[in-house]
C-alpha cells in the first residue's frame, strides 16, 4: 500500500486497527512512535547495484492502556513527514515487536489495517543459475520411467 491509499483510507475511518497475519489485532492502545524514509542502496548477489525507499511505520505498544491514535491524528503525523522529511508516495512497511522486530507489507480489508508477510527473495536469479520458473513434470512420466528402468529382474533392488 502507498502512502496516498492509506491517507484516503484513513480519512474515511473512525478508528484504526492493525490485524496481524495471525488475525490478531494489534492492540488499540498502540502508538505510531515513527513514521520515517528508508533507503536502501545494495548490491544485489549478481553484482546490479539497487536502491529502494519505503516509508517505514513504527507501532509500538505501551501500558498506557487508555491513549487511541484517531485517523485524523495519522493523517497530520503522516503530511508533516511528507513535508518535512520530503517524503514522496511510496510503499509502506510496518515494523511491529513480536519475538523479535517484524516487518509487514500492509494492506487493508476495509475495516482493518493488515499487516502481510513479507518475503525474501533472490533478485538475480538469472545470475545465480536458478530458474524462473521450477520445470513441472507429471508423476505418470516419473513411474513410467521408474518401471522402464528397474525391473524385478534388473538387480537393482
Amino acid at each position: 500500500m502507498k502512502l496516498s491509499e492509506i491517507k484516503k483510507h484513513l480519512n474515511k475511518l473512525d478508528k484504526i486497527a492493525f490485524q496481524l497475519p495471525n488475525g490478531y489485532l494489534v492492540p488499540s492502545h498502540f502508538h505510531v512512535t515513527e513514521v520515517g524514509k528508508i533507503s536502501k542502496h545494495f548490491i544485489d548477489c549478481g553484482g546490479t547495484v539497487r536502491n529502494e525507499e519505503v516509508v517505514n511505520f513504527q507501532l509500538w505498544e505501551a501500558d498506557d492502556y487508555d491513549h487511541r491514535l484517531h485517523p485524523e491524528k495519522l493523517v497530520h503525523i503522516i503530511e508533516l513527514s511528507e513535508k518535512v522529511l520530503g517524503i514522496n508516495d511510496l510503499e509502506i512497511e510496518v515494523e511491529y515487536q513480536g519475538e523479535t522486530i517484524g516487518k509487514y507489507n500492509l494492506d487493508f480489508d476495509g475495516i482493518n489495517f493488515l499487516l502481510t508477510t513479507k518475503q525474501t527473495d533472490c533478485l538475480a536469479k538469472n545470475n545465480c543459475g536458478i530458474p524462473a520458473v521450477k520445470p513441472k513434470v507429471k508423476l505418470s512420466d516419473l513411474q513410467e520411467t521408474n518401471t522402464s528402468c528397474c525391473t524385478p529382474s534388473s538387480g537393482c533392488c
